[in-house]
C-alpha cells in the first residue's frame, strides 16, 4: 500500500525526443530527482543505445511513436503501471526535432511538422493533463550572427524564412509561437529554452556535427575539415549544462517566458580540432572548408537573464567536455561505426 502512495506521489514527466542527445541525458537527471519519466521518440535522429542506463529502471518506460500523429496516453499499455489515466503527466519536456546536418533534406518534412503539428499534439496533451511544459527552442531563431554583442532574450532576429534551412529556423520561431498562444488562451506555463550550440557523448555521429565529426577523423587519423577559416569561432556548451538549465527553468514561475541556454565564451573551432586532437592521441591535417550551408554562425547568447533569473550559467570547461566526448567514441567506436 505503500509503495502504491510512493508512486502516486511521484511527478510524471513526459519527455518528447527522449531517445535524443540531450533527451536521453534529461531522462536520467529527471529520475536521479525521483520522478517518473515517459519518453518518446521515432529515432530519427535518436538511438535506442542511449536509453541503456534508463530501460530496465521501474520509473522509466519508453514509447516509440512518432509525436506528428495524435497522441493518446491512455492507449498505451506500457504506461498502465503509472497510472496516467488516473495521476495525468505534470511536467512536458519538449526537445523532438531531428538534428542532422547532412541528411537536412532527408528531414526536411519531418522537421517541418514536428515545429507545427507536432508541437501544436503536445500543447494539445499539456492542455489535457494542464501539465507544465518547457519547449526546446533553438538560438537559430535570433538569426546568424551580425556583431560579437550577445543577443538578449528581447531582441528579434532577422530570418530568410524562404531559405532551405527555413523549415528548422523559423520552424522553431513558430514553434515559440505556438507555445505563447497555447498560454494565452488556455493560462498554460511554458517557459522557452533557446539552446546554443551543444556538444557531449551521445551526440549523434555522421550527422554533420562538427565535434562528433572532429573525433572520429581525428581516431581514424584522417584530416580534420572545418567549415569556414582558420578565424572562424564558435561556443559550444557541455551538454549537462543545458540539462541543468532545462530542469532550473521547469521549477521557476509561470510567466517566465524565454531563455538563452548556451555558452558566451568563444573559441576558435581550429583550436577545438587541436584539443580533440590531442585527447584522441592523433596529429592530423586541418583541411579549410567553405562553411556548410546548415552550419550557420550563431550569435553569442547574452546570459544575463539565465545567470539572475535561474541562477544558472555553464559549468563544465571545454577541456574537461571534449575529454568525455572523446572517452566516449572511443569506447564505442566499433558499435556507433557499425549503427
Amino acid at each position: 500500500m505503500r509503495a502504491l502512495k510512493d508512486n502516486m506521489d511521484k511527478t510524471i514527466c513526459l519527455v518528447t525526443g527522449g531517445a535524443g542527445f540531450i533527451g536521453s541525458y534529461l531522462g536520467e537527471a529527471l529520475i536521479r530527482q525521483g520522478k517518473r519519466v515517459i519518453a518518446i521518440d521515432d529515432f530519427s535522429t535518436g538511438h535506442v543505445r542511449n536509453l541503456d542506463n534508463l530501460l530496465r529502471h521501474p520509473d522509466f518506460q519508453f514509447l516509440k511513436s512518432d509525436i506528428n500523429l495524435p497522441i493518446n496516453l491512455d492507449e498505451f499499455p506500457e504506461l498502465e503501471s503509472f497510472k496516467v489515466k488516473y495521476l495525468g503527466v505534470q511536467e512536458i519536456y519538449h526537445l523532438a526535432m531531428p538534428t542532422s546536418v547532412t541528411e537536412y533534406e532527408k528531414f526536411k518534412l519531418h522537421t517541418l511538422n514536428t515545429n507545427s503539428v507536432g508541437t501544436i499534439n503536445v500543447m494539445e496533451l499539456a492542455r489535457k493533463y494542464k501539465a507544465k511544459v518547457v519547449y526546446t527552442s533553438a538560438g537559430t531563431v535570433y538569426g546568424a550572427r551580425k556583431d560579437a554583442d550577445g543577443v538578449d532574450e528581447g531582441e528579434f532576429g532577422v530570418l530568410d524564412h524562404l531559405n532551405p534551412r527555413a523549415a528548422l529556423n523559423e520552424g522553431k520561431r513558430f514553434g515559440e509561437t505556438i507555445c505563447t498562444t497555447y498560454q494565452d488562451v488556455f493560462g498554460l506555463d511554458i517557459k522557452i529554452a533557446r539552446i546554443f550550440r551543444t556538444y557531449g557523448p551521445r551526440m549523434p555521429l555522421f550527422h554533420g556535427h562538427q565535434i562528433a565529426d572532429f573525433v572520429l577523423h581525428a581516431l581514424d587519423n584522417e584530416p580534420i575539415r572545418v567549415f569556414g577559416d582558420k578565424d572562424t569561432t564558435t561556443a559550444l556548451t557541455y551538454v549537462a549544462d543545458i540539462v541543468d538549465g532545462l530542469l532550473r527553468l521547469m521549477q521557476e514561475e509561470k510567466g517566465f517566458g524565454a531563455v538563452n541556454l548556451g555558452s558566451d565564451h568563444e573559441e576558435k573551432i581550429s583550436e577545438v580540432a587541436r584539443m580533440v586532437m590531442e585527447f584522441c592521441g592523433a596529429q592530423v591535417p586541418i583541411i579549410y572548408q567553405p562553411a556548410h550551408e546548415h552550419l550557420v554562425p550563431l550569435p553569442i547568447p547574452n546570459l544575463t537573464k539565465a545567470k539572475e533569473q535561474l541562477g544558472w550559467l555553464p559549468l563544465v570547461r571545454l577541456s574537461d567536455g571534449l575529454k568525455q566526448t572523446v572517452d566516449y567514441v572511443r569506447a564505442n567506436k566499433l558499435l556507433l561505426t557499425a549503427v
